[in-house]
């Protein structure tokens, strides 16, 4: 099976009687009942690193218009408003990344070609980057950025205790799972000022059936797009199907 996005629960695994792998066109492998394709020994392979490049892209633009508020000015022009909004330079400020894989990575290079300053979180040591705890990275940065996987207890990275490490009037970045954030909690901080703005490419349900977070004016969404460019897609496409046909033997 070549897998993208759709769940592929116990139920349908218990019905493909003779699947031998399934091969995801990307990295995570969330949909997938894992547990069930274990106990029929199918195997699971991913297109690891395919989409970083088009997810740490998103990542930076996404932190550039939320610092420049580029959609609400671009809103307001159409609605025939002129408003004008004071933003603020990354020169100088402090980029905090709770994650430190591929994408993690290509985000500093990025994020220091901005001349900001670039600290990690990571459960292993990242080369060249600057390792912090992850209490620590909240309360320095200006900005965060997140790129690991959920907590595989469920609960929250972005929790009201994380934001209430964080600097009043941060940024906050999610281009990795919508799990990573405590929905209640960030409304509550973006209503009370404490946190600055969010921009996210995941949200609870896809689209989203609770659309407060969507539709707060200091959020910027995006549909789930990261790896959505011609040359991801292309690369996720053919790392797939390799994995798939070296686990065939073929």
């Amino acid at each position: 099976m070549l897998a993208g996005v759709e769940p592929v629960t116990a139920r349908a695994l218990a019905a493909a009687r003779d699947l031998r792998v399934i091969s995801r066109n990307g990295t995570g492998v969330d949909n997938i009942d894992l547990a069930a394709a274990q106990q029929q020994n199918i195997r699971v392979c991913r297109a690891e690193g395919a989409n970083a490049r088009g997810v740490a892209e998103l990542a930076i633009g996404l932190m550039l218009s939320l610092a420049r508020a580029i959609p609400a000015s671009d809103r307001a022009i159409k609605d025939g408003r002129w408003e004008r909004q004071t933003g603020f330079e990354l020169e100088g400020k402090t980029l905090g990344l709770i994650g430190g894989g591929r994408i993690g990575r290509l985000v500093a290079k990025m994020a220091a070609g901005l001349d900001m300053r670039v600290v990690v979180y990571d459960v292993a040591p990242v080369a060249g980057l600057t390792m912090l705890p992850l209490e620590e990275v909240f309360a320095v940065a200006d900005v965060i950025s997140l790129h690991c996987p959920p907590r595989t207890d469920g609960r929250a990275v972005v929790d009201a205790t994380a934001l209430a490490k964080m600097k009043r009037g941060a940024l906050l970045i999610n281009t990795a799972r919508a799990g990573l954030l405590d929905e209640n909690a960030v409304l509550a901080a973006l209503e009370s000022g404490q946190l600055g703005g969010l921009a996210s490419d995941v949200l609870e349900g896809e689209p989203p059936v609770n659309r407060r977070l969507a539709e707060h004016p200091r959020v910027i969404v995006t549909p789930h797009a990261g790896a959505l460019t011609r040359e991801s897609v292309d690369r996720a496409v053919s790392i797939a199907v390799d994995n798939l046909l070296a686990a065939l033997g073929a």
